[in-house]
C-alpha cells in the first residue's frame, strides 16, 4: 500500500504582504489515495520548497520585474491514521504540523518557526478505485518571531478526492482558508480575505518505481477589510494559477520521495511562483 497523506501550505504574512505559495500547493500524486478498514499506523513527512519570485503581478495581471523575494519553507508533519469498528469503511487521521520558513528580500533576511497546524480528516471509498473525504485544520497565530507569525487564528478546510486507474492517477482538493480578525494595539483591525483554492495532480504510473505527474494549482484571495476604516485595502485581493511537472519515486512500501518544479501562468497582486518542491515520506 502506498504511503499517502494530507498536506498543507500555510498562507501567512502581514496584512500588507502575501506569500507566493498557493495553499496546499505541496501535495503530490496519490495524496488522497487513502485506505479504509485498516489497523492504526503512523506517518512522518518532511516537505520543503523554495521560491525565487523575481517578478510580481500587478492589479491588471501584468508581470513586472521586482517586488518578489527568495523564500524557503518547510513542514514537518506527524500523522496518526486510525479506523473504528463501529464506523466501518471510513478512515480517519489526526495531524500535527510544524512550519518553518526563511525569507531573503530587499537586503534583509529572516527565518524561524512559523505557526503550528493541527486537525483531523475523514474519508470513505465510493468504490475500490476512488476516495472522497474532508479535512479541516486550525492554524495558530504565532511563530518564533514576528516575521513568521500571522497574529490571527485561521481555519484551512477542503474536500479531497482521488481516483486510480491501472496506469494513471488523478487526485486533488478544493477548499477555503478563513481567518479571524487581526487586532493590533494602537492600530487598525483587519479581517484577512477569504482564500479559495484548488490543487490537482494527474500522474502516469510509468513503472513501480517512478511516476511522472502534472500539477495545476489555483488560488483566489478576497481583499483585506479594514474594520476600523470600514473599507477594503486597495489592491489587497489576489489571484494565481500555476502549472508544474514533477516525479514521484516509490522507493518501497514504506518510503517515497517526490520532487516538482512549478511556475505561475497567471496572477494579480502577488509575487509569481518560480518554485521547486520536495516531499519525503516514511510510514510505520
Amino acid at each position: 500500500m502506498p504511503c499517502l497523506t494530507l498536506a498543507l501550505v500555510i498562507t501567512c504574512g502581514t496584512m500588507g504582504a502575501r506569500a507566493a505559495d498557493i495553499t496546499l500547493g505541496i501535495i503530490g500524486p496519490h495524496e488522497y489515495d487513502l485506505p479504509v478498514d485498516f489497523k492504526p499506523f503512523n506517518v512522518l513527512v518532511q516537505y520543503g520548497d523554495g521560491n525565487a519570485a523575481g517578478n510580481t503581478y500587478n492589479s491588471l495581471g501584468q508581470r513586472n520585474p521586482g517586488g518578489g523575494s527568495h523564500t524557503w519553507s518547510g513542514l514537518t508533519k506527524y500523522v496518526h491514521f486510525l479506523s473504528f469498528d463501529a464506523i466501518p469503511h471510513v478512515g480517519f487521521a489526526f495531524e500535527l504540523i510544524q512550519s518553518e520558513s526563511y525569507t531573503l528580500a530587499n537586503g534583509t533576511d529572516f527565518g524561524g518557526l512559523g505557526p503550528t497546524i493541527v486537525g483531523p480528516a475523514a474519508w470513505f471509498k465510493p468504490n475500490r478505485h476512488s476516495t472522497f473525504g474532508f479535512q479541516t485544520f486550525m492554524q495558530t497565530p504565532l511563530g518564533t518571531r514576528t516575521a513568521t507569525s500571522t497574529n490571527y487564528w485561521s481555519n484551512i478546510s477542503s474536500f479531497i478526492f482521488d481516483y486510480e486507474w491501472k496506469h494513471f492517477s488523478f487526485d486533488g482538493d478544493a477548499g477555503t482558508v478563513v481567518g479571524s480578525t487581526l487586532h493590533v494595539k494602537g492600530a487598525h483591525s483587519y479581517s484577512p480575505g477569504v482564500v479559495f483554492y484548488s490543487n490537482l495532480r494527474f500522474s502516469w504510473k510509468a513503472t513501480r518505481l517512478i511516476e511522472p505527474f502534472f500539477a495545476l494549482d489555483w488560488q483566489n484571495v478576497k481583499g483585506t477589510y479594514d474594520r476600523t476604516a470600514s473599507r477594503y485595502l486597495d489592491d489587497s485581493s489576489s489571484r494565481e494559477i500555476a502549472l508544474g511537472l514533477g516525479m514521484m519515486f516509490n522507493i518501497s512500501q514504506h518510503l517515497s520521495f517526490t520532487t516538482r518544479y512549478t511556475h505561475s501562468v497567471d496572477g494579480r497582486n502577488i509575487p509569481e511562483s518560480n518554485a521547486y518542491y520536495v516531499k519525503f515520506v516514511y510510514l510505520w
